[in-house]
């Protein structure tokens, strides 16, 4: 009866271990740093290249220490075959996790470890450049008591004012038509309706010129055509591209150079440049603007017109980390 008690406890033994064995071998102790999945609601434990799911997170997620960037001591069991919606590391559940001794040293940010401190500064520049193109917004204007005659005599005299035009650009520019309109003229009296005693035409014409040694001798053709208004004459630069580049490559410089002296100042040193902002491009703007409203008188000589330089200006904002003497 003994002998047969203790066959009976010695094998009951055996096939515990069996059956304990397969478990055992599949535990796992896992070091690495918590990180969500790509999808949403899922964790990782990276070590490396390697990572591993946390089957059972939900387990620990109320854990204070659970969050991202956290380093981590784990064991558990891997779980290759189970299927999940998750497309990123091996199937891992875990028995116990808890943060690595190191992990005191590791919650700090880069920023406190280093006494980082972040710097604002603006840089800004102004380059000039020799304009290339030249706009001049020339104007037939005519007036009568009868709209139809306005009207006609302005047609005659505006044909020939842009085929002059059209002369004395030739291939080095554009003449087209800008604005066009009928006005009525009127006298206004204390009391009473406005009376209108006549119509006056305006016939705009937008001339874009590349030479601008012809500017004068455009305005004196239009002039001596018949056009009697020359609104305004705008020199501009439409090949702006190496203008806005030295501009900027300017303005960076000096938002670099007041950043080493605030870093300086503050017994520290320049470490990276965390954001870079670029304010847009103030377009070029004329330095000589011609204006002449009213009726211009046909002169004999050529009309001089100093063409001067444009100013292209750049504004860029850097973020930049100053690591401070602890």
């Amino acid at each position: 009866m003994g002998t047969f008690r203790l066959r009976y406890f010695a094998l009951t033994a055996l096939l515990l271990v069996a059956f304990t064995l397969p478990s055992l071998a599949n535990e796992i102790n896992v070091h690495g740093t918590l990180e969500r999945t790509v999808e949403p609601g899922g964790w990782l434990i990276v070590n490396d290249d390697v990572k591993y799911l946390i089957l059972n997170a939900q387990k620990f997620t109320n854990e204070s220490w659970f969050k991202s960037g956290t380093r981590v001591v784990a064991s558990g069991e891997v779980k290759p075959d189970i299927m999940t919606t998750f497309q990123q590391g091996t199937p891992f559940e875990v028995s116990t996790i808890r943060p690595s001794q190191d992990q005191s040293k590791s919650n700090e940010t880069p920023d406190e470890r280093r006494l980082v401190t972040r710097v604002i500064v603006t840089g800004d520049a102004v380059t000039r450049a020799e304009p290339d193109t030249a706009i001049l917004n020339i104007s037939v204007i005519t007036q009568n008591t009868q709209a139809v005659d306005a009207q006609q005599q302005n047609a005659t005299r505006s044909d020939a004012v842009i085929r002059a035009l059209k002369s004395a650009v030739g291939t080095a520019g554009e003449v087209k038509t800008s604005g066009y309109t009928i006005e009525p003229q009127r006298v206004y009296k204390e009391g009473q309706p406005a009376v209108i005693t006549g119509y006056q035409v305006r016939n705009s014409v937008l001339v874009t010129l590349s030479d601008l040694k012809k500017v004068g001798a455009v305005i004196d053709s239009a002039a001596i055509s018949g056009a009697n208004n020359i609104d305004s004459v705008t020199f501009t630069l439409r090949n702006d591209e190496s203008a806005k580049t030295q501009a900027l490559t300017d303005a960076t410089q000096n938002a670099m150079k007041k950043a080493r002296a605030v870093a300086a100042a503050l017994g520290g040193r320049l470490v990276r440049v965390a954001e870079v902002q670029e304010s847009g491009f103030v377009r070029p703007r004329p330095l000589d603007q011609l204006s002449v409203n009213g009726r211009i008188a046909m002169a004999e000589t050529a009309t001089p017109i100093e063409v001067g330089t444009l100013e292209v200006t750049s504004q860029v904002q850097l973020v930049v980390e100053v690591e401070l003497n602890s």
